[in-house]
């Protein structure tokens, strides 16, 4: 770990988790993260409105936590990133808003961020530096994307996306038809290691060779399997949940792998990185390691812990943007709940959030007391 790499503090508030890493270089010195999905389950999804509020309480304690465990104190830090978008508009407003708040009052740099850059760029501090271009399958409740980066901080380039409901969506929908509760993806998986993935012939959506060649689609496979429960249910027989469990996940996850593997050889890109909370998914990579070594493609996959939504990866992409000089956000800096990914960050027209005008600050910022946020 140099001593010249840049020290800095990620916030990601784009869903229902307040997420603060620090990371020195691509070194991660701390992963904070207050989570609100237990008051979202007896809803069967997240509630934007709920999602906000415990932000916004989350949010000192977890800086102060993640600080703490970094060993350092918020002087130290050479800039402050947080996700921008896409995510919750509410959400969203609470992490950019705390940023600010933190980069005003410390004197130090602001880094607006792309939540799905964040989501590949938080693999180099497992494995490295990302070869360039990287080829990434971002898996996701509200994301199935595949990306090809020639440069994480200001080129990222979508091949395909889904065109109605993500991934980590329909594992969701499915388990409430099952009724197991909410998260759907951890039980689902777990369920799925017990039932025969071959016992139901489920549709694979966008398969055929007419079809957009890296486009997903998991809204018909949701609904045929929503249906098959339904008929079952209809006729007074038992629904073989561990089967149905393990079919539905294996249409899933071989779509995505096989449409990942053929990216990466169509653009003639050796390895393949795998991002997202659905990338925790066991199935998922089993499946893209064999098709991976099979296809002579190099696999990168974080931990599970850094898959899901996390302030590392946030701070892990505001450290690439300090080393490689890329221009701070201003503080009029907005959250933007419809980012798009080609943009990785938000440039301000004035540069660097330190050197800003703070004559006319107060119009924007709150008043923020220093002393609190020397910790």
């Amino acid at each position: 770990m140099a001593a010249d790499e840049p020290l800095v503090l990620g916030i990601e508030t784009s869903c229902d988790e307040t997420g603060v890493g620090i990371v020195h270089g691509t070194t991660l010195l701390a992963d904070a993260v207050a989570s609100s999905v237990d008051t979202h389950a007896r809803f069967g999804g997240v509630v934007p409105e709920i999602a906000s509020r415990a932000h916004l309480e989350a949010m000192v304690p977890t800086i102060e936590r993640a600080l703490k465990t970094a060993g350092i104190s918020a002087r130290d830090l050479d800039g402050i990133a947080v996700t921008a978008g896409p995510g919750l508009a509410g959400a969203l407003l609470v992490g950019v808003s705390a940023a600010k708040a933190y980069a005003y009052a410390l004197g130090k740099p602001l880094y607006g961020v792309n939540h799905l850059a964040s989501h590949i760029c938080v693999d180099q501090l497992e494995h490295g530096k990302l070869p360039e271009p990287t080829m990434a399958l971002l898996v996701s409740g509200g994301h199935s994307s595949l990306l090809l980066s020639a440069d994480i901080t200001s080129d990222v380039r979508p091949l395909g996306a889904t065109i109605d409901d993500a991934a980590g969506e329909a594992f969701d929908k499915i388990a409430r038809v099952l009724d197991l509760g909410f998260p759907g993806g951890p039980v689902i998986d777990r369920l799925a290691r017990e039932g025969d993935p071959a016992a139901i012939a489920f549709p694979r959506g966008l398969s055929g060779s007419r079809d957009p060649a890296y486009d997903f689609s998991f809204s018909g496979l949701k609904t045929a399997v929503a249906r098959w429960i339904e008929a079952k249910r209809a006729a007074g027989e038992d629904v073989p949940v561990r089967d149905v469990a393990a079919s539905f996940q294996e249409a899933v996850v071989d779509v995505l792998t096989r449409k990942a593997v053929r990216a990466c050889k169509d653009e003639g890109v050796d390895h393949l990185m795998i991002g997202g909370g659905v990338a925790a998914n066991s199935r998922l990579r089993a499946l893209a390691q064999e098709r991976c070594e099979r296809a002579g493609i190099r696999l990168r996959v974080p931990r599970p812990g850094l898959c899901t939504d996390n302030g590392a990866m946030v701070a892990a992409l505001g450290s690439e943007m300090v080393a490689r000089n890329r221009p701070a956000s201003d503080l009029e800096l907005s959250a933007d709940s419809s980012l798009p990914v080609t943009d990785p960050h938000v440039p301000g027209a004035q540069g660097h959030a330190h050197e800003h005008d703070h004559s006319h600050d107060h119009d924007h910022v709150h008043e923020v007391s220093k002393e609190n946020l020397y910790s």
